[in-house]
């Protein structure tokens, strides 16, 4: 898919979200279409895909046809679409997803697979404990599991770094390097409407 697709895609989904089509609370994505385009070019179709709340990109890019992926957001479920048959799943619980991914790395581990898990998280996410001991753990264990963290310099409405002081700069508390990426995000935490910074 290309940027414009993925950018066409969230446009249809908050315009029938702003027309009352969808009785749920939507979570769309924006502002990081070519490095996700470019990071998923290295994901085999074999691989297991992890990520949060915000994650209508990564499904679509991983394979759900888009048809699939709306019916189930229209079933109000945007914020944790799971397709395990796509070989995706995702968590609205903070930092859930982290042992989630940690868990199917040791899976594969054990059994001699050569697949990979990519995990999705946010900058605030990676500044949790849950992040850090999974982290820890993978990396320990040597687990076929990467990390990406998707750094748009937010917490739901308020900045990571006023949130943790000293700026957004992360401390390295494991030896683990996850990839991470900068980009400004385009929608809101949740909805359309307009931003509330706390």
């Amino acid at each position: 898919m290309t940027p414009d697709q993925l950018i066409a895609f969230e446009k249809e989904i908050a315009a029938d979200f702003e027309a009352g089509k969808i009785a749920a609370p939507v979570h769309l994505a924006g502002g990081n279409e070519q490095q996700l385009i470019d990071i998923f070019k290295d994901i085999k179709h074999e691989d297991w895909i992890c990520c949060s709340w915000r994650s209508h990109l990564h499904c679509l890019l991983k394979g759900i046809p888009p048809q699939q992926l709306k019916d189930a957001i229209y079933a109000g479920r945007s914020i944790a679409l799971c397709f395990p048959e796509h070989r995706i799943l995702s968590s609205a619980i903070v930092g859930g997803i982290c042992p989630i991914a940690t868990g199917l790395g040791w899976a594969i581990k054990e059994r001699g697979g050569t697949e990979r898990v990519h995990c999705f998280i946010g900058d605030m996410t990676e500044r949790t404990g849950i992040y850090h001991e999974c982290a820890s753990y993978c990396y320990g264990h040597d687990l076929p599991v990467q990390f990406y963290v998707e750094n748009n310099g937010k917490s739901v409405c308020t900045d990571t770094g006023k949130v943790w002081g000293r700026g957004s700069a992360m401390v390295e508390v494991v030896h683990v390097q996850a990839r991470e990426y900068d980009y400004d995000l385009t929608w809101p935490h949740v909805g359309t409407g307009t931003w509330v910074k706390f």
